[in-house]
């Protein structure tokens, strides 16, 4: 049996998730939309042989956003500027399947895949803010249940028109004049609940097969979409033994759908501070949560429940009843920050606060974060992480000091063994529908 790798992607989250971290003394404030910072991002991603970086999206924001979410890059066109800076780091970019058009968002990846070499990721979602659809011409926001019956159908659509065009179906002679080979050209014709499409995309097969799909959430729904599938899954549980749970809980309904556990990698996306010791970590973390007012950590913990106002409960009171809020939106986040507080008795102060600033789960010296991240790998709560530093300097850190000692105890490699993103996550070519017997 093949032994496991450690998996490893980043973030690239602007001066990071913090409601101030953009004040932070080591923060470069227009980080967002800085297309140098994201540029030296992923240089040092790649330094550190990461599989990929990651840019998560969303489609609606209000005066209340956090800092990231009001001023920065559409991930599809940031990540075909970073296609010409890196060489083998994997390209992972969010889209809604919820307001986009599935031809569309195939040739968009499928041309992402081109221009990379085969490095391109679709991380997908079906955009939990209801908001959205003020955006969209829509007059609601569809329910979590039907969003993900047409992200399903989306995938198939998608999935099928990157099947158009069988390998070398481009002859392109000069001689005879013949430019494609009529046999290897597949049209989709694909009609269904939400989607017709005729097909056949307008762009040939792309590097790695097809890109990779990822799938973020934690959702039963979200679970069951990416067993069908996606290569991979972006997920967060705030402890090993859940994290272990929803691993085997994937990995039994990928065997479920007639695949191989060893088919989709399980990454949890985490937060890290990298210090000295546990003094200088502390000061690191205390530096970060004390540029954070209380009117910010509410705003922020408002947007996972659809922007929800929670200025209008006393501060100090029990975190309130919320009764549905939350449901047909970050529903996974908003059932895990519910549950937290009634478990630990939180006021809406101390919720607000530690949603707003979280004390990273991987804290320490470089020896024990990698300590923490190897328990969880060798014990089956993740096949890798989605690193997110603490701090808006943690993550150059962290490629300085902890992916050597990974390095050192053969979990992370020193080099990437291939050229296309598939080939270093270790995932099979995708065989075309088309040409199955």
């Amino acid at each position: 049996m093949t032994k496991r790798e450690l998996r490893l992607g980043t973030i690239l989250h602007g001066a990071s998730g913090n409601m101030s971290a953009w004040r932070h003394p080591a923060a470069q404030a227009d980080a967002s939309i800085n297309i140098e910072f994201a540029k030296r991002i992923a240089r040092k991603a790649e330094q550190g042989k990461l599989d990929f970086l990651f840019i998560a999206d969303g489609l609606y924001i209000n005066e209340k956003s956090i800092p990231h979410f009001l001023n920065r890059f559409e991930p599809l066109t940031l990540l075909s500027a970073l296609a010409g800076v890196t060489e083998h780091l994997g390209l992972v970019g969010t889209v809604s399947t919820s307001y986009s058009e599935p031809f569309t968002v195939a040739r968009q990846f499928a041309s992402l895949d081109h221009l990379s070499g085969g490095r391109a990721g679709w991380n997908v979602v079906t955009s939990p803010l209801e908001g959205s659809a003020k955006n969209f011409s829509r007059q609601q926001h569809p329910e979590h249940a039907l969003r993900y019956r047409i992200a399903d159908e989306y995938l198939q659509v998608v999935k099928g028109l990157w099947d158009s065009w069988e390998e070398g179906a481009f002859i392109r002679n000069k001689q005879s004049g013949q430019f494609y080979d009529p046999e290897k050209l597949h049209t989709l014709n694909h009609h269904g609940d939400f989607f017709q499409v005729q097909g056949p995309l307008n762009i040939s097969r792309t590097p790695q097969g097809r890109p990779i799909i990822f799938q973020a959430g934690a959702s039963e729904p979200g679970k069951k979409l990416a067993a069908q599938h996606a290569d991979a899954i972006f997920t967060h549980q705030p402890t090993r033994e859940e994290a272990q749970a929803f691993y085997r809980d994937v990995k039994q309904q990928l065997t479920a759908a007639g695949r191989k556990p060893e088919d989709l990698h399980i990454f949890q996306g985490v937060s890290v501070i990298v210090g000295d010791d546990a003094d200088h970590v502390e000061q690191q973390y205390q530096t970060t949560a004390a540029l954070v007012s209380i009117e910010d950590a509410l705003n922020y913990l408002g947007r996972y429940f659809d922007h929800h106002d929670f200025s209008r409960y006393p501060l100090d009171d029990p975190f309130p009843e919320l009764g549905a809020i939350g449901q047909n939106s970050f529903r996974s986040t908003t059932d895990e920050i519910k549950q937290k507080a009634r478990e630990k008795g939180h006021t809406l102060r101390q919720a607000a606060l530690e949603a707003a600033t979280p004390r990273p789960l991987f804290h320490g010296t470089a020896e024990e974060v990698a300590d923490g991240l190897q328990l969880w790998f060798e014990t089956h709560a993740a096949d890798g992480f989605i690193i997110n530093g603490g701090t808006p300097d943690t993550f150059e850190r962290f490629v300085d000091t902890v992916i050597p000692v990974l390095q050192a105890r053969g979990l992370s490699r020193r080099d990437y063994p291939g050229s296309t993103l598939r080939e270093n996550l270790g995932l099979n070519l995708p065989v075309n529908q088309f040409t199955q017997e």
